[in-house]
């Protein structure tokens, strides 16, 4: 089809979008100064030298069903030239970032083996070059050393890679493969248009809204700033015909409509307003799978709550592509300073995200009259980090209220007794129940100054519920229906988790047993996947 440069188009509901930093899928960790340096340093460099040095024992580690997602480059033991110079390009784009990653360790090292409990001001003309007026040494109340890291400097400094930015469109079905993004790259290709566009241009605001409302093909152009040598390609991501949006899309009722999405994605609608967890949305393609898409969406967004920092949950490729329609993000307050537990509000505002909201436990914000959004304290699941930017969330209109908790732990019961005091008691339950969960090093690796002992990286699970846990909650409390949700086994989750259950997976058994036990209690509970729509009614 020829479309002609004055020509209002939409953008097809099948176009692909990946946010890159250095060639790599951008999540959470690879947004803020520190934590992307160190991952830079210790995650991507090393694995691709790997790749390099050795190719076709990664192509055989990637068919290994044991090895999934590990370290291991999945390109078939080709295009070892391009990682090649893949390498050459990070190592001269990144040298502040490898300056400051290498800075961090060396500090690290330099706060263990000196701080022993005196004043630490002798210790402050030691520290390296890059990391001065950036940190601040101190004690905690049993005299262990620490440190804390003046995270909004660095993000006014040249150690946030804003250059190393870049965005990649494609068109995707439901046979095209996206490889795991802690092991692969993003390399070039014939059905990928790559621009050097930094994730706060506004020109992706004008791109995402060509889903529903019609623009100048012209205009788009020249905002994302095409190549000619693309344009061709470009051009076959638009089309002129009105997408079919559905057409109950909004939600005005006084009752509470609750969609699933998918993973821990779910959109709660009532009286006019819409609250979206955890955003993750499938494109529109042809498949026999139902599932909500883009299309399902309202036009605009009034909440968007992230429950944690994990790559699962935050998802820059979703957030991205929905920044025209939200109005406010709701997030987790930080641990400030600590390199584990980076800002989430700092890292949104800097990718574009104008209104972003912190919040405590307990903290109330009043959405409606009659509805409400509470944070609810989130335990577990971190590796047994010290991380704050955390937070289940109670939603209430009206009579009815659903308690949202992701993949927090159930550690101790009496945590809920408090918070319910506050709140209220919850009469719908969503909580996830991936119980084996993934080790310390999986995600936080390149942030420890020393490589982890085996036996404590395989106890520190980063796991959501057992069956214990989860009976415990609908034990103790009176819910009327319990749905497991977050367990990542939607096909459009394949790149991000690179997991897969069968008969004999510990977190399918306890599901299971967990919707049993709560049917046989008369609790409505069942295992979500895909897509479902629940709707409670106002009493």
């Amino acid at each position: 089809m020829t479309i002609s440069s004055s020509t209002q188009v939409y953008l097809r509901p099948n176009i692909q979008f990946d946010p890159l930093i250095n060639g790599w899928y951008a999540w959470f960790h690879t947004l803020p100064p520190l934590t992307s340096a160190l991952n830079v340093a210790e995650r991507f460099l090393p694995r691709m030298k790997s790749y390099v040095a050795s190719p076709m024992m990664h192509a055989a580690a990637i068919n290994n069903p044991a090895m999934r997602g590990g370290p291991f480059i999945n390109l078939g033991g080709q295009r070892v030239d391009e990682i090649r110079a893949l390498i050459e390009q990070t190592t001269e784009r990144a040298a502040k970032q490898l300056e400051l990653a290498a800075a961090y360790k060396a500090f690290s090292t330099l706060v263990l083996e000196q701080a022993k409990g005196m004043a630490t001001d002798p210790i402050y003309p030691q520290i390296p070059e890059a990391l001065k007026g950036f940190v601040e040494i101190y004690y905690d109340l049993e005299h262990n050393p620490s440190f804390r890291v003046f995270e909004s400097l660095l993000y006014a400094s040249p150690f946030y890679a804003r250059n190393a930015q870049s965005i990649a469109l494609s068109a995707i079905d439901e046979n095209t493969p996206r490889p795991f993004i802690l092991s692969t790259p993003r390399l070039k290709d014939e059905r990928t248009v790559f621009c050097n566009m930094p994730f706060d241009s506004r020109a992706l605001d004008t791109l995402f809204s060509m889903r529903e409302k019609p623009g100048s093909y012209a205009k788009i152009v020249d905002l994302m700033r095409i190549e000619e040598k693309d344009e061709p390609l470009f051009r076959s991501f638009f089309v002129e015909e009105a997408p079919e949006l559905k057409q109950d899309r909004s939600f005005d009722g006084d009752d509470i409509r609750i969609r699933y999405y998918g993973h821990a994605c779910m959109l709660i609608q009532s009286r006019g307003v819409s609250i979206l967890l955890d955003p993750v949305i499938s494109y529109g393609y042809d498949t026999d799978l139902p599932r909500y898409t883009y299309a399902d969406l309202p036009d605009q967004i009034d909440y968007v709550l992230i429950t944690h920092s994990h790559h699962d949950h935050i998802v820059l490729e979703t957030l991205l592509q929905l920044r025209h329609k939200v109005k406010t993000v709701v997030v987790g307050r930080n641990c400030d300073g600590f390199p584990q537990d980076p800002s989430l509000e700092l890292a949104l505002r800097n990718v574009g995200f104008d209104n972003v909201i912190e919040v405590r436990d307990a903290q109330e914000l009043k959405v409606c009259e009659g509805g409400s959004i509470t944070a609810i304290p989130f335990m577990g699941e971190h590796n047994d980090l010290a991380i704050q930017s955390k937070a289940g969330f109670m939603i209430r209109f009206g009579t009815r209220s659903v308690l949202s908790i992701a993949d927090s732990c159930n550690l101790d019961p009496s945590l809920y007794e408090h918070i319910f005091r506050i709140t209220g008691r919850p009469d719908t339950l969503f909580l996830g129940m991936e119980t084996e969960g993934a080790r310390p090093s999986w995600v936080y690796g390149p942030l420890f100054p020393k490589a982890l002992p085996r036996d404590i990286n395989n106890s520190r699970r980063a796991r959501g519920c057992n069956v214990a846990e989860a009976t415990s909650l609908v034990d103790h409390y009176p819910f009327s229906a319990a749905y497991v949700y977050a367990m990542g086994q939607e096909p459009w989750l394949n790149h991000l988790l690179d997991n897969t259950f069968d008969e004999n997976s510990p977190s399918l058994i306890q599901s299971t047993q967990f919707v049993e036990h709560c049917k046989a209690k008369g609790i409505t509970s069942e295992s979500l996947y895909a897509q479902r729509e629940i709707v409670l009614c106002q009493n």
